[in-house]
C-alpha cells in the first residue's frame, strides 16, 4: 500500500489528537468507566476525521478505505484500548451500511450528525444467545402501519448509554434466517427502549456498554437502511471495515508495547545486568517485533484488494485472527519481563493485557474467522465444492 502525503498528513493529524485529547485523560476516563463520547466525537468531527472513507455529499472527505485504515492505526497510540475501539463503532462498526445502503433522506438525517460528531452512534447486533452466531438472533420487527414495532434484546453495545441511535440487526419476516433480516435505525431515546444497564467488563473499562432490552418499540419504517431482508449481507459488508480497522489498530500499539516493555528491561537490572541482556529477552523482543510487521504487511496487502473491489474476506479475516492472537501472545510475554510491575493496576502492558483479549472475542470470534478462511480454502466440512 503506497502512502501518499494526504496519508502522512492524516496520521500525524490524528496522532496529535490522540497525543493532546486522549491519552491525558484515559486513567480518568477509565476509573470513571465511560468517556465523554459526546466531547471528544465533536473534536474530532470538527476535523473531519469521522467521516474519512464517507462521500462528501454527506460530510464526509470521500477518500478511500486506505486513509481509513492509516486513522485506526494512529489511533492504536491511544494507551487505552477502549477508546479506537468506542470511535471505531461510530466510523467502522455502525455506519458503513448506512451511508452504502440508506436511502438519501436517512443519510441526511443520521449519517451527516454522526460524521460530524453531532450524534453519538452504536452497532446493535449480538445477543446474549447471538454472538458470533449472527444468524441466530431472536430480536424482531414487524409491520404496523407505517412503522416496525421491534421486540427483543441486545447485548455488548458499545457507546451504549450514551449514543443517539443505533444500527440495530432485526427479523424482519420467517423466513431463511440469512434472508430474513433488516438493518434498522433505531433512536436510542425511542419509548420502551431500555438501555439503563451498563456492564461491568474485564478490559476496556473506558467505553461503556450497554444491554438493550426493547418492548414495542416503535420506528418509522423508513427508517430502514436498504433493502427488507438483506439486512445479513449488509452487515457482513460491514464486518469487513470493522476487521480491518480492528487489525489496523493493532500495528502502532503493539509496536508501543514492545517499545516500552525494551526500555524497561533496560533499565531493570537483575543479577548484575540488564533483563534485556538476557538472550530470551532480546530474541523475544525481535520475534514479536516481526510478527507486528507481518500483521502490518497483511493489513496493508487486505487493504488494497478492498480499495481494488476485489473480495478481501479471506485476508479480512486473517487480519483480524492475526490481530487478536497476537495480541494474547505479545501482551502475555512482555507483561511477564515487567515482572510484579506488570501485575499492577495501572500499567500500560497489564491494561492491554486485559484490553486485547476483547480483540479475540468481538465482531466474530477467532473460531469464526477460522471457518471463514476454511470456507474459502475449500476445506470445511459440509461446504466443499466440487473440484473444477
Amino acid at each position: 500500500m503506497l502512502l501518499t502525503h494526504e496519508h502522512e498528513e492524516i496520521y500525524r493529524q490524528v496522532r496529535g489528537f490522540v497525543d493532546k485529547e486522549l491519552n491525558p485523560h484515559t486513567v480518568e476516563w477509565e476509573k470513571a468507566g465511560i468517556w465523554p463520547a459526546r466531547e471528544v466525537l465533536r473534536k474530532m468531527g470538527k476535523l473531519g476525521l469521522l467521516g474519512i472513507a464517507k462521500p462528501e455529499a454527506y460530510g464526509g472527505l470521500g477518500l478511500d478505505y486506505s486513509y481509513e485504515v492509516v486513522f485506526a492505526q494512529a489511533l492504536g497510540n491511544c494507551n487505552n484500548g477502549s477508546l479506537p475501539m468506542a470511535i471505531g463503532v461510530q466510523t467502522d462498526m455502525a455506519t458503513p451500511a448506512l451511508a452504502r445502503f440508506g436511502s438519501d433522506e436517512l443519510r441526511k438525517e443520521y449519517l451527516v450528525p454522526a460524521v460530524t460528531g453531532d450524534a453519538v452512534v452504536s452497532i446493535a447486533v449480538s445477543e446474549a444467545g447471538a454472538g458470533s452466531d449472527v444468524a441466530n438472533i431472536k430480536t424482531t420487527a414487524r409491520k404496523e402501519g407505517g412503522d416496525y414495532i421491534i421486540n427483543g434484546s441486545k447485548m455488548w453495545i458499545t457507546n451504549g448509554t450514551q449514543s443517539d441511535w443505533a444500527c440495530m440487526l432485526v427479523n424482519t419476516s420467517e423466513g431463511k434466517s440469512h434472508q430474513n433480516k433488516s438493518l434498522i435505525v433505531v433512536p436510542m431515546d425511542a419509548a420502551g427502549l431500555d438501555r439503563k444497564t451498563k456492564l461491568d467488563k474485564l478490559g476496556m473499562r473506558a467505553s461503556d456498554t450497554a444491554m438493550i432490552f426493547l418492548d414495542n418499540v416503535r420506528v418509522p419504517q423508513r427508517n430502514l437502511i436498504g433493502q427488507e431482508g438483506m439486512g445479513f449481507m449488509y452487515q457482513m459488508l460491514q464486518f469487513q471495515e470493522e476487521r480491518l480497522y480492528a487489525a489496523a489498530c493493532g500495528i502502532d500499539c503493539y509496536t508501543n508495547l514492545i517499545d516500552e516493555t525494551i526500555d524497561y528491561t533496560r533499565q531493570r537490572q537483575a543479577f548484575g545486568k540488564p533483563l534485556i541482556d538476557n538472550q530470551y529477552i532480546h530474541f523475544r523482543m525481535a520475534e514479536l517485533k516481526t510478527e507486528v510487521a507481518a500483521l502490518k504487511a497483511m493489513v496493508y496487502q487486505a487493504t488494497e484488494e478492498y480499495v481494488a473491489g476485489r473480495d478481501a474476506t479471506m485476508l479480512a479475516s486473517m487480519c483480524k485472527l492475526k490481530v487478536g492472537r497476537l495480541g494474547r501472545e505479545l501482551t502475555d510475554a512482555c507483561l511477564q519481563y515487567w515482572g510484579g510491575q506488570g501485575y499492577t493496576w495501572d500499567n500500560n502492558i497489564s491494561r492491554a493485557y486485559r484490553d486485547s483479549r476483547l480483540t479475540s472475542i468481538g465482531g466474530g470470534a477467532d473460531e469464526i474467522m477460522l471457518g471463514i478462511i476454511c470456507k474459502m480454502m475449500n476445506i470445511l466440512p459440509g461446504k466443499r465444492t466440487v473440484a473444477s
